[in-house]
């Protein structure tokens, strides 16, 4: 009797890897997320307006491609830097490595990933005050993704088949198989990295969308973590890294629209952001005495880009620059690398303050008399923010 359960048993267990083994050969093979795809067919396939495990996908493709021209940062960089720019770069490689959620701790696992993978001649880095902390975001960057060592596709060959044996892919499979994946978009992979911009003008998107996107932007800006003196020693650590390797850095504080940079005031994070833009001056200036090419710069603030006219205010449908208060558009995008490298189209000229050890006092109180214009000359949008961050209104 005994034997007879062993027999069974054995049976039911060979029976359930088998099962196993083939459900992660099909969602491999399918792969409905794109995590082991470059240059392929499946790339042109339309996907739903989220998209799932991007970072899996870039981890790959930026070790397949090996690009010379990296960008790195979060969402805003993700969507609005461009990658057909490759003039700009002397005809180089281009990929936008940058992932929606992702704090400055992810996004520096990502960079320097990036950097062993490929001979990295030129990142360019977007950040922010809010999400410049080491706590983890919600990218998803899995230590794996990231890990170096030997045999980088064999290891990620490994990790996507045991990715294979998970329920939700299985289910996106099935509707990719059954023809009800409900595809709309691109992936970012199709555009070198950059976002997809049918992803944000379909009717189902979930989170763009101009007017109605604005308040919890504001919220989630008005409440980041960042900055944090862990992040900006792990910060320093890895733009060394990178210099010691001949990366050549150019670092951008992202142009968010004029009332994010004022939640902070409103939240009282001024003075602590201010410190902040000190601190990376300076971090910079070392740096390039010791024979790095890096350069800061500053998009933020209240400028003739950021300070643009909120729908609240105009009633218009959609803004000339901005997706809503936290995302720029990719002609904001062409701007700032207008700003860093030269372009066709010059910027205007108050976007983007290179930001040095010698010039950053005078940057700072230039904001802060543009802060107390934009106070006076932009009431509406000033109390509707304090409206939003749950501010008492001001004594008339």
């Amino acid at each position: 009797m005994d034997t007879i359960a062993r027999r069974y048993l054995a049976i039911f267990l060979a029976c359930v890897l088998a099962a196993l083994a083939l459900v992660s050969a099909v969602n491999y093979h399918v792969d409905p997320y794109l995590l082991h795809q470059w240059d392929s067919p499946l790339l042109q396939r339309l996907r739903p307006t989220t998209e799932k495990l991007s970072v899996w996908g870039k981890t790959y493709a930026v070790a397949r491609y090996r690009p010379a021209v990296v960008y790195i940062g979060n969402s805003r960089t993700e969507m609005g830097l461009p990658t057909g720019v490759r003039a700009l770069f002397d005809g180089k490689s281009v990929f936008n490595s940058a992932v929606s959620g992702a704090s400055i701790g992810e996004a520096i696992r990502l960079a320097e990933h990036a950097a062993r993978v490929s001979h990295v001649d030129t990142m360019v880095w977007g950040i922010d005050a809010p999400s410049f902390s080491l706590e983890l975001g919600s990218a998803g960057v899995e230590p794996g993704l990231t890990a170096a060592g030997p045999a980088f596709f064999a290891r990620r060959a490994l990790l996507n088949i045991k990715r294979g044996l998970t329920v939700d892919m299985t289910r996106d499979t099935w509707r990719i198989l059954s023809g009800s994946y409900d595809g709309v978009c691109l992936s970012s992979l199709a555009l070198h990295g950059q976002r997809d911009e049918s992803c944000l003008t379909s009717r189902n998107r979930t989170w763009t969308g101009t007017a109605r996107a604005f308040t919890p932007r504001l919220q989630e800006f008005g409440d980041g973590l960042g900055p944090t003196a862990p992040a900006l020693q792990a910060f320093d650590a890895s733009v060394g890294k990178l210099c010691r390797g001949g990366t050549r850095l150019r670092l951008y504080i992202n142009p968010t629209h004029a009332l994010t940079l004022d939640a902070l005031y409103w939240r009282g994070k001024w003075g602590a952001m201010e410190a902040w833009q000190r601190d990376l001056a300076q971090l910079a200036g070392r740096y390039r005495r010791l024979g790095c090419n890096v350069r800061l710069y500053d998009f933020s603030g209240f400028n003739s880009i950021t300070s643009e006219a909120i729908p609240q205010v105009t009633g218009a449908r959609a803004m000339r620059y901005y997706w809503e208060a936290s995302h720029y558009r990719d002609n904001v995008g062409r701007f700032i690398l207008a700003r860093l490298f030269g372009g066709p189209v010059p910027p205007p000229a108050d976007f983007g303050v290179e930001l040095t050890e010698n010039g950053i006092a005078a940057h700072q109180t230039a904001v802060r008399a543009a802060r107390e214009r934009y106070h006076a000359q932009h009431a509406e949008e000033t109390a509707y923010l304090r409206h939003v961050l749950t501010l008492p209104r001001e004594p008339e």
